[in-house]
């Protein structure tokens, strides 16, 4: 059925990917407020989260920066990203 996966594994990667969704959603929501005064929808959210972790993953880690673990540091970490790109994605567009 689960062809060398057991119940739990599968689980634990789609309770993962739901975190990552929902850690995404609620930083890109942030940096939306944060930036521009509003959000960019659910999706646009998630699109959002999730490149500003993509960024403070690089980032971070280049200029010794560390915040620790858990969802609230994600979300923290998630949203310096996202807010670094929507400064950059202003500034592209005025230029």
């Amino acid at each position: 059925m689960f062809h060398g996966h057991n119940r739990k594994e599968t689980l634990m990667g789609i309770e993962s990917i739901l975190v990552f969704l929902i850690v995404g959603a609620i930083a890109g929501w942030l940096a939306g407020l944060i930036v521009s005064g509003f959000g960019f929808g659910l999706i646009g959210n998630i699109v959002v989260g999730i490149i500003g972790a993509l960024i403070a993953g690089y980032l971070f880690p280049a200029v010794g920066i560390t915040l620790g673990t858990g969802i609230l540091a994600a979300i923290i970490h998630s949203t310096i990203g996202a807010i670094i790109l929507l400064v950059l994605i202003r500034i592209v567009k005025q230029a």
